[in-house]
């Protein structure tokens, strides 16, 4: 199965290891919870989806490359305990807490969470001194004397042997004790996935022109050539930055991530179109609706590979704005709660608006620490909380030196107003932008398999797929009649009450 199906299922086994009955106890015993196994070849994305699934559950998470461990840290040191046996005194072994198991009490304690993911990477791939602790964990959930606190899934993955001289094959009195899910490379999940990263344009449109050349690890007399996911995502991550500071991107920057020369190689030629393209293109004109005729000529004469490229340029161009908005929207869905409830109290009631304001940056700030150091909120999320509580400061220093609540309440609306006028010109404006991206396309290509693309890429985006559902888009909506996939991602942006605070 693909990286997205995996973490359907690894979902469902948290959800019904974590089930209890009406008595507190778990639906499934906790000696038969087996620990999920992710079998798959390195760079598929097996330690993101463990990431995301836990900031989608809200439940804690601790991950461990078992490769970095010896024996004693993950089984703990060793010391004397004297102990009475029958009248006797005795020297006993024993261990201290396992520094695995450690991790999970301090991230309890630190952020409450009283039920997680453990998740251990590479376990089959541990030292020989370590390996007969390994394969007792994976049936018991202990290492030494500590166990694994109850409500903590384990969840491990590995690398088959092709890709890893370390692996130790696993003896079937092991398998059987683990919940196996293998997991294969595949595009089209994984550009779900690029597109909430958004991923570099010129590599989305390259891969989409040769698919093949996604993911591709060979043997050659040279020893291993390879192209992974990760390798993808992390150069795309380097390239915008480089672009940003003015530093070229070349194939000898390429060739640090792309550790297949030959592709590197035709990655780096088309690298140098693609900016070409986006140079001759003019995009911003094609979003303001002001193209010349020459763009519009040069587009019908242009081949396929061309083709997809001026797409990935349209989506990459409008993709950025569309986030904004939808990222803006829903953090003043949350400040239109807190003030709701601030409005709803008494105009009697002691204590300075600006004192509550104060209280709730606070409040935010110790959710932003905790969530960070569990790392069960996504970067995006953790960017909103932050955003949430910049305008919260903002509003507390409007209102330092009005002492009557009621002008203070009034002053912080005027602004809690200003801010949403925006939050609508600004939508409107891109929904504008991107009925003249639809316009383009059907003067240049009808409705052509150009048009197809663009409705599919705009539909699988999360964030076009987010703003279209939030914001609307007509011309959207005439080329995708159907709307079966636009369905299916309808649940993208949490619906918000309405920004009014009179409501």
């Amino acid at each position: 199965m693909n990286i997205k199906e995996a973490k359907a299922q690894v979902i469902k086994a948290i959800k019904a290891y974590l089930t209890k009955d009406e008595y507190g106890n778990y639906r499934i015993p906790i000696e038969a919870q087996r620990p999920v196994f992710l079998m798959g070849p390195p760079g598929i994305g097996k330690t993101a989806i463990m990431k995301q699934t836990a900031n989608e559950l809200g439940i804690g998470f601790v991950s461990y490359s078992m490769t970095h461990h010896t024996r004693q840290s993950a089984l703990g040191l060793p010391y004397i305990e004297h102990k009475h046996f029958g009248g006797v005194e005795c020297a006993v072994s024993e261990y201290t807490m396992s520094e695995i198991i450690a991790a999970v009490y301090e991230n309890m304690e630190s952020t409450g969470n009283k039920e997680g993911i453990l998740f251990l990477d590479e376990i089959n791939c541990v030292s020989e001194t370590l390996a007969p602790a390994m394969l007792l964990f994976l049936q018991y959930k202990e290492f030494g004397r500590h166990r694994v606190p109850d409500g903590w899934i384990v969840v491990t993955a590995g690398n088959p042997p092709e890709y890893n001289k370390s692996v130790r094959e696993f003896d079937i009195v092991t398998w059987d004790r683990l919940k196996r899910i293998d997991v294969e490379p595949d595009y089209e999940a994984w550009k779900e996935y690029a597109y909430v990263r958004l991923t570099h344009p010129a590599i989305m449109s390259f891969i989409e022109n040769n698919r093949s050349n996604f993911y591709r690890i060979e043997s050659t007399v040279d020893g291993k050539v390879f192209v992974t996911a990760r390798g993808w995502s992390d150069l795309s991550d380097m390239m915008r930055v480089c672009e940003d500071i003015k530093e070229p991107v070349d194939e000898q920057l390429i060739r640090q991530y792309l550790q297949n020369p030959k592709i590197a190689k035709e990655f780096a030629v088309y690298y140098d179109l693609f900016r070409k393209y986006r140079s001759d293109y003019q995009v911003d004109k094609i979003l303001a609706g002001k193209e010349p005729p020459s763009i519009r000529e040069r587009a019908k004469r242009a081949k396929f590979d061309e083709r997809v490229a001026l797409i990935g340029l349209l989506i990459n161009a409008i993709t950025p704005e569309m986030k904004d908005i939808v990222d803006t929207y829903s953090v003043l869905g949350e400040l239109t709660r807190f003030l709701r409830g601030v409005k709803s109290r008494k105009t009697s009631q002691k204590g300075s608006l600006r004192s509550e304001l104060l209280e709730a940056v606070d409040k935010k700030k110790r959710e932003l620490k905790i969530a960070r150091d569990s790392e069960n909120l996504s970067l995006e999320n953790q960017i909103n909380l932050s955003r949430l509580i910049a305008i919260l400061e903002e509003q507390a220093g409007l209102v330092l030196d009005i002492e009557d609540r009621k002008d203070a309440m009034a002053e912080v609306k005027a602004d809690y107003n200003k801010r949403v006028e925006k939050l609508k010109a600004d939508s409107s404006k891109t929904v504008e932008r991107l009925n003249h991206v639809f316009a383009f396309i059907e003067k240049v290509f009808s409705d052509g398999q150009e048009m197809l693309i663009f409705v599919t890429e705009l539909t699988i985006n999360r964030y076009t797929a987010g703003f279209i559902n939030r914001f609307g888009c007509e011309a959207y909506f005439r080329h995708n009649k159907s709307l079966l996939v636009y369905d299916r991602v309808s649940e993208i942006t949490e619906e918000l009450e309405k920004l009014d605070l009179d409501d």
